[in-house]
């Protein structure tokens, strides 16, 4: 079992940045590939952006790449996604997720955090 815990989220300008944090703790966190959603309200879940367990390869949104940046610190069971440039588009609840591989991060997931981008 993986716990996840976001947190970072908040209400920002057009234009401006934050940076989401994902705390992971139980099952060893290098093991997993990690990722992270969003779900804007009445819409559907999506997919943002992903790495790998050894944070060599990374994957994005095609409405995100080249604004958002995935990371993460095995050494502090810890995953980050650094938004900038952000859109009022970008509001929704984000959520960190965990998987096997990059391909499949659905396994466990954190419980939220709130992004507003105001215009």
């Amino acid at each position: 079992q993986v716990q996840l815990v976001e947190s970072g989220g908040g209400l920002v300008q057009t234009g401006g940045s934050l940076r989401l944090s994902c705390a992971a703790s139980g099952r060893t966190f290098s093991h997993y590939a990690m990722g992270w959603f969003r779900q804007a309200p009445g819409k559907e879940r999506e997919f943002v952006a992903a790495i790998s367990w050894g944070g060599g390869t990374t994957n994005y949104a095609g409405s995100v790449k080249g604004r958002f940046t995935v990371s993460r610190d095995n050494a502090k069971n810890t995953v980050y996604l650094e938004m900038n440039s952000l859109k009022p588009e970008d509001t929704a609840v984000y959520y960190c997720a965990a998987g096997p591989n990059i391909a499949t991060i659905s396994d466990y997931w954190g419980q939220g955090t709130q992004v507003t981008v105001s215009s």
